[in-house]
């Protein structure tokens, strides 16, 4: 059989007439770092993201006829099924509910509650044994999917909503799992725990009503790094302006990351693959741990359930195991308030997967978690049809290496739904186009996000010799970004409800806010020494003159109103903002 679009790129690093075809046709594309970083892609996403033989349809018709000619290439890999849960697990000997049930007397809202089983541990329990639980209170009722944690542990989490008193009875096709039943009382939420974020229109907003700005920073892999580098990027965001971080469960494998982590989520076998039927408790155990350390900070955690950059395998499991390790971790995760899902990070990068594939996973997400947190999808070439139904926001990638925040209206109005531009690029100077723009480009991009009415996302990719960079692995941010995003961040809260929704605009220059009581221009590169407005009759209004970078506010001596002519200093990346006195 020869090699096809599916052939992964390191079986065509490896055979040189297999090379020698591709180089031919695409001069330099295999010592790109996406050939390097990326064996395990298909080579036809190598191809696919070639520009310059795209147009060329006899080109591509020989490079194909001429894989397809030549000896060696593996057959793919198949996927077995999974067993489904055993109903004769434990015979009829083993008496209905008799496991040991242990959880406390009391919780909080808004905190996790947890039952624990002291159950069977033979067989795989990671597939036979399926438990749940019904938690009710008053006429309120949750089903909450359980799940195995190794040594013998059942655990079903719930992350109640509101205060009074709980019961629960459990379900399980484990006869000493089932029927097991227990009381306990919710306290009123603490302090300062808001709930889980929802949407709210075009925005945001906790549970309790607290409205959420979703100002991100990307840090994919950095519960894969070693504990000095996961406490030190504790520490950071403790002093930075985020809000949500964006982070891998699987490790990554492209540019800068090559270290192998301390953990993996599943066990080897004895012919040292994954075994894919069973999963590595301590590995998820550090996983929420990380996620809690989050949100201890304020700090939401975009859970990104799949990714390309894999050199384990972890992409292409099948369907089956795909769909084991995302009931496994919704009902792990979905208790932790500050959760966010993000099927994919580029998930068109992923070729073993189909839409069909995305929309299965996808409702066994909705399905399995009873909190409904956050749910989207994100791009590296098109988008996803961002309308669907378990789509709550946008999660978008650039579009174009210069613009891509400046649509943010147009996508509000495409899709009907807020507007997340989880990567605009990175401030860094790295040698590749996504991660070499400068702090003012960055601090740019999030203010013509702002005021079309979305929110932008930030990372750094500033080199070091030893790779330790944010936009990876996290660690230390020294770029100059996150401090006027921190100013952006205070102008947004002083927004009529704490956010700008886009207004009719100037043909040059966005408005944003709310009519008649504030509006808000950006002049981005623009840099007039004066600026003429017609404003509403009947209002006068303050001016404050907002230089973004420079992270000032100077307030004019008088108010404004009908047509006016306003001054302003003639720099770049200044904003006027007008609020009715």
């Amino acid at each position: 059989m020869g090699y096809s679009k599916d052939s992964p790129v390191k079986d065509i690093l490896g055979d040189p007439q297999a090379r020698r075809l591709v180089e031919q046709a695409l001069p330099g594309v295999l010592n790109s770092p996406m050939a390097t970083q990326l064996t395990g892609f298909p080579v036809g996403a190598l191809v696919a993201h070639s520009p310059a033989i795209q147009d060329d349809e006899q080109a591509l018709s020989a490079l194909w006829e001429g894989l397809a000619a030549l000896d060696g290439s593996p057959a793919l890999r198949a996927h077995r099924p999974f067993p489904q849960p055993a109903q004769h697990y434990e015979d009829a000997s083993v008496p209905l509910g008799s496991a040991t049930v242990s959880h406390t007397g009391s919780g909080r809202a808004r905190e996790p509650y947890e039952v624990q089983l002291d159950g069977p541990t033979h067989g795989n329990p990671f597939v036979d044994v399926e438990v749940s639980a019904t938690f009710t209170c008053g006429e309120r009722e949750v089903v909450v999917g359980g799940f195995y944690d190794g040594r013998g542990r059942y655990l079903v989490r719930l992350l109640p909503e509101t205060a009074g008193a709980w019961s629960f009875r459990t379900s399980s096709t484990a006869r000493s799992l089932d029927g097991i039943v227990g009381t306990f009382t919710v306290e009123g939420a603490a302090e300062g725990q808001h709930g889980p974020v929802h949407v709210d229109g075009f925005h945001f907003r906790h549970d309790d009503g607290t409205r959420h700005t979703p100002l991100g920073t990307t840090a994919y892999a950095w519960i894969h790094q070693g504990a000095d580098v996961r406490e030190a990027t504790l520490r950071t965001l403790e002093r930075a302006p985020f809000t949500k971080l964006r982070m891998c469960v699987f490790p990554k494998s492209y540019l800068y990351n090559s270290n192998e982590p301390e953990l993996y989520p599943y066990p080897r076998g004895e012919d040292g693959q994954w075994d894919f039927t069973r999963f590595e408790p301590a590995f998820f155990a550090h996983l929420e741990e990380s996620i809690r350390q989050l949100g201890q900070r304020g700090i939401e955690a975009d859970v990104i359930l799949f990714h390309a950059y894999d050199r384990w395998g972890f992409s292409d499991m099948g369907a089956a195991a795909d769909d084991h390790y995302v009931r496994y971790l919704v009902r792990r995760l979905a208790a932790l308030p500050n959760v966010w899902w993000s099927m994919a990070n580029e998930y068109d990068l992923l070729w073993a997967k189909t839409e069909d594939d995305w929309e299965r996973m996808a409702a066994l997400v909705v399905k399995e978690d009873p909190v409904g947190h956050l749910l989207s999808i994100h791009n590296c070439g098109p988008f996803y049809d961002y309308t669907r139904k378990w789509i709550t926001h946008s999660s978008v990638q650039r579009i174009d290496v210069y613009r891509t925040a400046e649509n943010v209206d147009e996508w509000r109005r495409q899709w009907g739904k807020p507007v997340v531009v989880d990567e605009c690029a990175y401030e860094g100077d790295l040698d590749q186009g996504w991660g070499n723009i400068s702090g003012q480009e960055m601090v740019r991009r999030f203010w013509e996000g702002a005021v079309r009415g979305g929110y932008v996302g930030h990372g750094e990719t500033y080199y070091r010799d030893d790779e330790q960079i944010w936009w990876a692995k996290g660690g230390q941010l020294t770029g100059e970004s996150p401090e006027r995003i921190a100013f952006l961040r205070r102008i947004l809260e002083q927004a009529p409800d704490g956010v700008l929704d886009p207004l009719p605009s100037d043909w040059d220059v966005p408005w944003a806010g709310v009519a008649q009581q504030q509006y808000l221009l950006y002049f981005g590169f623009g840099r007039p020494r004066f600026r003429s407005l017609v404003l509403p009759p009947g209002n006068a209004y303050y001016v404050d003159v907002i230089d973004t970078w420079n992270m000032t506010v100077q307030r004019l001596p008088e108010t404004v109103q009908g047509a006016c002519r306003v001054p302003l200093p003639g720099r770049e990346f200044i904003a006027l903002r007008l609020t009715r006195a």
